[in-house]
């Protein structure tokens, strides 16, 4: 079978988000289902633009668990290396929706997450190498044995195609900032391309202005940095090259966000992640490539789901047509 072009790695599960918005979980009387996780929202996104995506996880060995293969298989993502942990339940995220940016989660990922289990064994290091995308998050270095199969996995890879780390800081992961950002630097020279805003860009270089930590990030060996900055959109730099054969100057775009209605601010990052692989495998100037992941994001911000209300290309490209012509 030809190899993937979206493989992302990590945390998934079922997100149960109330039907009413603006109201307390306290009184919340009906909730709607929908698949979750960010790099399971990921490779959805990607699929959604036609990609071949699939996902490396576990699930509980529990009706949850049956769904998130239902869910994979009906949003077109490969889900041959997502496999039950028997004694762990699927994990479910609860959100409050309060437009327009106050979105408190849940995580009920308790004992402890199946999508932390993932070993070294799990790993099917051929489909690693030969991905043209690998994607990964903060989240799976946070427990073993999860951190030592990511990055055992990196490791693997060795740099070939491009690699994707999605910086997805969760504080409640996480002993502290500074554990997080021990873990985050053994796996950075690994990486082709980070993702994060400035929060996550502390945790992982102890830089929150945008330029300085995409600096510390090339430092660090990344290629291209991506750093969120919420209303002031987003800084996307690219590393200069002097390699024989193929320099490159550096470069460095600011695009701004674009404006919606917010429903649900949730899985709008997941939408920029999808659209950002999808340009990149397209070979997009990164204007073009920030400009069409910032529309996919907003696209999902004012929808309800995450991975039910990824875009597709048509949907973006009519937004972003809308917003060149003021209409």
């Amino acid at each position: 079978m030809p190899a993937h072009e979206v493989l992302t790695m990590g945390r998934i599960g079922v997100d149960l988000y109330p039907e009413q918005v603006g109201v307390s979980l306290r009184d919340v009387r009906a909730f709607a289902k929908f698949l979750g996780g960010s790099p399971s929202n990921v490779a959805v996104a990607a699929a959604r633009y036609g990609r071949r995506s699939a996902i490396i996880t576990h699930t509980g060995d529990d009706p949850f668990g049956a769904y998130i293969h239902d869910a994979l298989r009906g949003f077109g993502v490969d889900d041959r290396y997502v496999t039950p942990v028997p004694y762990l339940p699927t994990p479910i995220t609860f959100c409050e929706i309060f437009p327009p940016d106050d979105f408190p989660l849940y995580f009920y990922r308790y004992p402890k997450a199946p999508d932390l289990e993932i070993t070294e064994d799990d790993l099917d290091l051929d489909a690693i190498r030969s991905a043209d995308i690998f994607w990964i998050t903060g989240t799976g270095l946070s427990e073993e044995p999860s951190r030592t199969s990511t990055l055992a996995a990196l490791r693997a890879r060795g740099r070939s195609g491009i690699t994707v780390f999605d910086l997805d800081y969760r504080p409640m992961f996480w002993s502290s900032r500074e554990e997080a950002r021990s873990w985050y630097q053994q796996a950075l020279p690994y990486v082709s391309v980070a993702v994060g805003n400035l929060d996550e860009c502390d945790t992982a270089v102890g830089v929150r202005e945008p330029r300085k930590a995409a600096a510390a990030l090339h430092d660090a060996g990344v290629d291209l940095a991506v750093i969120k900055q919420g209303p002031a959109g987003v800084l996307a730099s690219r590393a200069g090259s002097a390699s024989a054969g193929s320099a490159r100057d550096a470069e460095e775009v600011q695009v701004p966000p674009v404006f919606v209605e917010v429903v649900n601010g949730l899985g709008a990052g997941d939408a920029f992640g999808g659209a950002l692989c999808h340009g990149l495998l397209s070979g997009w100037d990164l204007t073009t490539m920030m400009r069409f992941s910032n529309a996919a994001g907003a696209i999902v911000a004012s929808r309800l789901a995450c991975a039910d209300a990824m875009p597709t290309e048509a949907e973006v490209r009519e937004l972003l047509d809308k917003e060149a012509t003021g209409a």
